[in-house]
């Protein structure tokens, strides 16, 4: 029933909100905060995929996963891994995209070897020298590549759609699977506060729209029209019906906090993070799958609120 799955949704936390903890140390804390799971960025502190020591290091983290009762899922996001001095690339789109399929395919081997839920990445933004045509070609043949790279290792993969990238929405999103003939490992990875600042629709049936494809969820605030990610209760999104609809889907991933601007306050902020997502889930469970897009009002002091007539 969809009540179980709702009240069985795990939430996680991204490892990008940590990067001033040692990784050992950061997924200690969220598992002695309640988090059932990380999302896993992979970059030079945390799990450096070009690491000489890899191996060694890959099992370490998949024993200490082990031992916290973590779950987690690889995330490919990291700023400044493949490039120290242009943020994200190479990308797939790039002239040397060969260095962005490289780091993917370790990436998946890595999620292979650690039991990884999904394997989680993006398209990227066009390069101004690149035309419309060549870039997604570019795309395509890159991701086709992973693909091939998941089936071999047993991993799913889940694309994120992404403002201002080249795959933006979910409309692209579902494009792309279908240029790469809808691979069976090719999910999609969901932002919820993405959804909120750029699709169509509100964000509980964004959800549902891609249920039968969703391999992974981050999760955060978001304000209609900027990409930018807020702490929960600071943005418009109303959340009971957001976990309501995860659990009507039948989704049985992480659902994992995405603030990767907040290391800051990294303690603070996840402790706060999975007080109020809790309290969400109690306020989902209590209305007992009736609230919709445009519901009740959010429970006093949970931060929610409603998310009708915004969109």
């Amino acid at each position: 029933m969809s009540a179980d799955t709702l009240a069985g949704l795990r939430f996680g936390y991204g490892t990008n909100g940590f990067a001033n903890h040692r990784l050992t140390d950061a997924l200690a804390l969220l598992a002695d905060l309640g988090y059932q799971g990380v999302a896993l960025t992979l970059d030079h502190d945390h799990l450096d995929p070009y690491a000489a020591d890899l191996p060694a290091t890959v099992i370490r983290v998949a024993d200490r996963l082990r031992d916290l009762g973590l779950a987690v899922v690889i995330e490919t996001g990291a700023r400044y891994l493949l490039d120290p001095w242009h943020k994200h690339a190479p990308t797939l789109l790039h002239d040397a995209a060969a260095h962005r399929i490289d780091f993917l395919r370790r990436a998946v081997a890595i999620g292979a070897d650690l039991g990884a839920e999904a394997v989680s990445f993006w398209s990227g933004v066009r390069p101004a020298e690149v035309d419309d045509a060549t870039a997604w070609q570019r795309l395509v043949d890159g991701c086709a590549t992973v693909v091939d790279a998941a089936d071999t290792a047993g991993v799913t993969l889940g694309f994120e759609p992404e403002p201002g990238m080249l795959v933006a929405d979910i409309a692209d999103w579902r494009r792309l699977r279908t240029a790469l003939g809808d691979p069976d490992r090719f999910g999609i990875t969901l932002d919820i506060g993405h959804c909120r600042c750029l699709e169509p629709l509100p964000v509980p049936q964004c959800v549902t729209e891609v249920a039968a494809h969703l391999v992974n969820v981050q999760i955060d605030d978001m304000r209609r029209g900027v990409h930018e990610h807020l702490e929960f209760g600071t943005g418009e999104i109303d959340f009971p019906p957001v976990l309501a609809a995860l659990g009507a889907a039948g989704y049985r991933g992480l659902v994992a906090v995405e603030l990767p601007r907040h290391s800051h306050a990294a303690p603070a902020v996840a402790a706060h993070s999975i007080e109020f997502l809790r309290a969400a889930q109690r306020r989902a469970l209590a209305d007992t799958g009736t609230r919709a897009a445009g519901g009740t009002a959010g429970e006093a002091g949970t931060g929610t609120r409603d998310e009708g007539g915004k969109s």
